[in-house]
């Protein structure tokens, strides 16, 4: 197999993957902040994540995947004043802050299921390690830490290199971080945030400093070394945590390990730091303070299939501004289901067959090459669509080869069937029974010559809202608008 190069955001060099212990995979991901429902910004990093993760499973390597779920310490921007986004929505929705984590921790894994995602080794949840983080803080701070009114916080310039992930070089640090009084540098960032006097939160607890909540940075920390060990191979995230979060991550990190600048990855806590970038949309319904934003369920409700989503999310690669559109998504599921209607013709076939057919070796060769290639999946779709092209070949062998593919691309080829991929609006009244009989009555009717019948039935069709697609190469047949 071809040697897997990776993207690191920390040397901005593409770099062989080097485990850290031999035949092992350990990489720890970002996970939600689960204080509302994820939009499918969100959702492309775990689409990025999960095909990492698949692609370090193909190249033979034992994996071990974190993603953490914060129920506790993220603040509503990434400032160090302000509310924390969990008791912020227990109050607006006068619920348990308990509560709240529950519900949307499970929205959250339900989008994971519907995309395809593969579950990770753990969840890590944020409070089921405070004694962990507590410990963490307590060895760090006499050296790294002060204490103010508002909690304790990092002090970066005790550490080298701090900021060069983001490429930090301004003099008041980056500018989403907002003054606190008495703040050393304007980098510094809280590790423990008090309680303030009068106040009780939902969540709380005593530390050395007083009582009050973790900072959102230190749980990462924590978990990553508590279950991965420092240095483990890969943190991912998306990008927008390259610029304050991951340096911050990785500034405790440098403090707890004793450890020194960065020019040696290894000193960051993980060897190399992977970063999926936007997902835009031009009306602005990216951003959840907005009230109405894009969630994978409105992809459902309007009718697409969630893997028309992840299609969408393949055809670019993760390192390059991917702009969602409704004409991207259709043009993404038409393509996914032009791909199931060829696989459904080796479906019958048996599975298992080897996949050393000559015939096969150069698609096999471009789909290897690109996916070690930092994952190029918009190359690899297309050494997809070579295999299932390939003529006068065993069946057989050819849907070995198309597994051998999904099991990187996650679409889960052949568990899908054409009549999945229709677009049937949630609120649609006819019932897709409804419509499979007006089309046998209106093939009967076409068999017959009986054009007027057949134009009539259309007709009907067309005023419940169903599309029929006469003629479409594809055999889309009907859709619902």
């Amino acid at each position: 197999m071809t040697d897997l190069k990776l993207f690191n955001s920390l040397t901005r060099e593409i770099e062989p993957f080097r485990p850290v212990h031999k035949g092992e995979a350990r990489v720890y991901t970002c996970g939600p902040t689960v204080y509302n429902y994820p939009h499918i910004g969100n959702m492309r990093a775990y689409v990025f994540a999960d095909i990492l993760g698949r692609t370090l499973s193909h190249k033979g390597y034992d994996l071990t995947h974190i993603i953490n779920i914060t129920d506790v310490g993220h603040l509503t921007d990434d400032a160090d004043a302000g509310e924390d986004k969990m008791e912020k929505m227990a109050s607006e929705k006068a619920q348990s802050i308990w509560d709240i984590a529950q519900h949307y921790t499970e929205a959250y894994w339900a989008d994971v299921k519907a995309l395809n995602i593969r579950q990770p080794a753990k969840w890590s949840v944020a409070t089921d390690y405070i004694e962990e983080m507590l410990e963490f803080a307590k060895s760090i701070a006499d050296k790294h830490c002060y204490e103010l009114e508002s909690g304790l916080y990092f002090d970066v310039s005790t550490i080298e290199d701090y900021g060069r992930l983001a490429r930090a070089v301004t003099e008041d640090g980056e500018g989403r971080i907002d003054t606190v009084e008495g703040k050393r540098n304007a980098a510094d960032f809280a590790i423990w945030r008090k309680t303030p006097v009068g106040e009780k939160r939902q969540m709380e607890w005593d530390s050395p400093w007083g009582k009050g909540a973790p900072g959102w940075h230190l749980e990462c920390s924590v978990m990553g070394e508590k279950l991965l060990g420092f240095p483990f191979d890969i943190h991912t995230g998306g990008i927008d945590h390259r610029e304050i979060h991951h340096p911050n991550e990785i500034a405790q990190n440098q403090a707890f390990c004793g450890c020194g600048g960065l020019s040696d990855a290894r000193n960051s806590g993980a060897n190399i730091w992977m970063h999926n970038n936007f997902l835009v949309e031009r009306s602005g319904k990216m951003s959840k303070s907005s009230g109405e934003f894009l969630r994978l369920q409105l992809l459902l409700d309007k009718g697409y299939h969630p893997l028309s989503y992840r299609m969408m999310c393949l055809q670019a690669h993760y390192r390059s501004e991917l702009e969602f559109s409704w004409d991207g998504l259709t043009a993404a599921l038409t393509r996914l289901k032009r791909i199931v209607m060829l696989v459904e013709r080796i479906a019958d076939a048996p599975s298992g067959a080897a996949t050393d057919h000559p015939k096969f070796a150069p698609v096999l060769e471009k789909f290897e090459t690109a996916i070690a290639d930092d994952l190029n999946t918009s190359i690899a779709l297309t050494a997809l669509e070579d295999a299932l092209a390939t003529k006068k070949v065993d069946a057989g062998i050819k849907r070995a080869v198309v597994e051998r593919i999904d099991s990187v691309l996650g679409l889960g080829l052949f568990e899908l069937a054409r009549t999945d991929l229709r677009i049937r609006p949630k609120d649609a009244v006819i019932t897709e029974e409804e419509i499979d009989a007006a089309f046998e009555r209106r093939k009967s009717a076409r068999a017959e010559k009986d054009f007027a019948a057949s134009d009539a039935i259309r007709d009907e069709l067309a005023e419940q809202g169903v599309e029929v697609m006469d003629g479409d190469p594809l055999g889309w047949e009907w859709r619902l608008s």
